[in-house]
């Protein structure tokens, strides 16, 4: 957003990409599609989410333009549209191992000083 004055239509589909990516499931299917496409019974074996429950979270993310669809035979076949879904999850990945060894750092520090030893 940097800079950018986002009107009120505009920081709402920000938000539904946000709340698209919320799901651990999701996540898991974008992370094992992330190798390239695959077959719902494959991400059925790779998630260990139920079939019902990766179909469902396979047509959410269709329709929020992430996955693309491929119908072969009897077998539809998912991939990710847009690859700069990983460059996002690793900004957040990155932002989240920052924040927990600052938080250990902090966590550590005061365990430091309150350590009177057992040998005592």
């Amino acid at each position: 957003m940097a800079g950018n004055v986002l009107n009120d239509k505009t920081l709402e589909l920000i938000a539904e990409r946000f709340r698209l990516l919320g799901d651990p499931v999701r996540l898991r299917l974008l992370q094992s599609l992330e190798g390239g496409e695959r077959s719902v019974a494959d991400l059925v074996a790779v998630t260990g989410a139920g079939q019902a429950s990766v179909s469902k979270h396979l047509q959410l993310l269709l329709r929020g333009g992430l996955v693309d669809r491929r119908r072969q035979g009897m077998f539809v076949y998912y991939s990710v549209s847009d690859d700069r879904v990983f460059e996002l999850c690793d900004v957040v990945c990155g932002s989240l191992t920052a924040f927990l060894a600052r938080e250990l750092e902090h966590l550590g520090g005061g365990a430091a000083g309150n350590d009177t030893g057992s040998g005592d």
